[in-house]
């Protein structure tokens, strides 16, 4: 089981990434939670890591934190919660937010994200509400402060609806939501948390 990796960062597409760990090149998805913290490209970088083994795939998942990954390993736990909803849950709220939404029953917030109907996210209301001790509390709010390289104004925008679309939303609701967050200065990362932000908020 990889638990652990650090390397260079090789390259950064939410939700997509890659780090060279001693000239071998790991390909993960991480949640937007983690892209916000990760470094410039070239720098060194530290993920936690979920491996998900699949009949057609192994696919590598990267968290900034140990509890970041407590987290996504708990969802997983839950009846129609596959890894895609776990990775856009995290993007889409912090863990203090995603544990307001369970502790106040707050349903409406839940099915704001991409994958979640009114059944699951029941069965997250009752299945997480005993889960959620050490793993929202030892998260701290997204700063999204850390390095960001910009690439030009048209990319950005049309990388930040990719990353939108790979997150479970529909073209249409991404490049909505997107342009709505852009204001022709803002990097990927930023029109990303900026849209995502405008579901999720209470």
């Amino acid at each position: 089981m990889i638990g652990r990796l650090r390397g260079e960062l090789v390259y950064k597409r939410p939700p997509q990434l890659m780090l060279d760990v001693g000239g071998v090149g790991y390909e993960l998805e991480a949640p937007m939670s983690t892209f916000y913290e990760l470094p410039a490209v070239g720098a060194p970088a530290t993920l936690f890591t979920h491996l998900a083994v699949r009949e057609d795939a192994q696919v590598l998942y990267g968290f900034a934190r140990e509890q970041e990954r407590g987290l996504f390993r708990s969802l997983l736990k839950v009846s129609g919660v596959g890894p895609r909803i776990g990775l856009a849950i995290l993007s889409g709220m912090d863990a203090h937010r995603f544990a307001q939404c369970i502790e106040q029953e707050d349903e409406d917030a839940l099915i704001r994200v991409p994958g979640i109907g009114r059944k699951t996210a029941q069965r997250l209301i009752i299945e997480m509400r005993d889960r959620l001790d050490g793993l929202g509390s030892g998260l701290p709010a997204v700063s999204g402060t850390g390095p960001r390289p910009g690439s030009g104004e048209a990319g950005a925008l049309a990388d930040a609806i990719s990353a939108l679309v790979a997150l479970g939303y529909k073209p249409v609701d991404a490049n909505r939501m997107a342009r709505s967050a852009d204001d022709g200065t803002k990097t990927s990362e930023e029109i990303i948390r900026g849209a995502l932000r405008s579901v999720t908020a209470p």
